[in-house]
């Protein structure tokens, strides 16, 4: 049985009013090696290894396991190796390349019987929404509406080439479950019509680079204005990032990262200005220019 390294994009889920059903592949990676093995050996390196499980609780190996159970099949005897780059708890999808990760590993591993869209129904069930999942596996932007009862539909939305995120990550978490806590269970009809009409937008100026567009359509009222609270310094952060040239500023996923998007000659200046805004309010802070990912999961045999 041979050996296979998975590579996965971090992404930006819900994107300003695709809350939920809306988002980004990003250019900054986790990479996950398996090779079947005589015992079970979980290791990892990169920035962010101290923060990863090493034994049968990490996320990666659930959702490996979650294939062999999936098909009733036995599962193999692996060692895994993470090579972690993708902060955690920052609203940057790493719970998402875990959960890929792992999903294609024992995928592969089983003989590939697995086709695409059943790895992210399975994917779907391990995060609970599908927004981060999407373009992990497949890249580029993605959005993605519920069928039948637990059926999903993925499409792909183009982001203009012109375009480049700028992601600000503070130092400090933010879990899931706490930024979905703060939301309202139900909003007014005038703020869904509002988000629909929003959203729209902003996939027609993402499409085709046409930058007021995009300044209207990053707007939302479904999640922001609650969780900014969870935020310090986000309304500053916005500011400055808008003054030096950011056509929009959006919570990326639930937080606390903040992503701001706009033209490629802007990005250093719009980055240094939103480091400023949360030196400001006392937060260090640092950020990356990121293109959008385009091919999504790779992988590849190892020797």
């Amino acid at each position: 049985m041979k050996g296979y390294k998975i590579t996965v994009p971090a992404t930006c889920g819900n994107v300003g009013p695709g809350f939920d059903c809306f988002g980004c592949a990003l250019a900054l990676y986790n990479h996950f090696e398996v090779r079947p093995s005589e015992e079970l050996k979980i290791t990892a390196s990169g920035t962010y290894a101290d923060r990863v499980a090493k034994n049968k609780h990490n996320l990666v190996y659930q959702s490996f396991e979650q294939v062999f159970t999936h098909l009733g099949m036995t599962k193999p005897i692996v060692s895994m190796h993470m090579e972690v780059h993708i902060p955690l708890s920052r609203g940057l999808g790493s719970s998402a390349t875990a959960a890929i990760g792992g999903l294609m590993a024992g995928n592969v591993l089983a003989g590939s019987p697995l086709s695409a869209k059943e790895i992210l129904q399975l994917a779907t069930n391990i995060e609970g929404h599908p927004d981060n999942v999407a373009p992990a596996m497949l890249g580029g932007c993605q959005l993605v509406a519920s069928g039948k009862p637990g059926e999903w539909q993925f499409c792909a939305v183009p982001w203009h080439e012109s375009l480049v995120t700028i992601v600000a990550i503070p130092d400090f978490e933010l879990s899931t479950a706490k930024a979905r806590q703060v939301l309202p269970k139900e909003v007014p009809l005038g703020d869904a019509v509002f988000n629909c009409a929003h959203l729209a937008v902003l996939l027609q100026g993402l499409s085709q680079g046409q930058a007021d567009w995009i300044k209207l359509g990053l707007q939302d009222r479904l999640h922001q204005p609650y969780r900014q609270s969870l935020i310090p310094g986000m309304e500053k952060v916005q500011n400055h990032a808008l003054a030096a040239g950011a056509l929009g500023v959006v919570i990326s996923g639930a937080g606390p990262t903040l992503l701001a998007v706009a033209t490629r000659e802007f990005a250093p200046q719009i980055g240094e200005a939103m480091v400023t805004a949360w030196q400001q309010e006392n937060i260090k802070s640092t950020y990356l220019v990121l293109e959008i990912d385009r091919s999504g999961t790779v992988v590849t045999e190892l020797d």
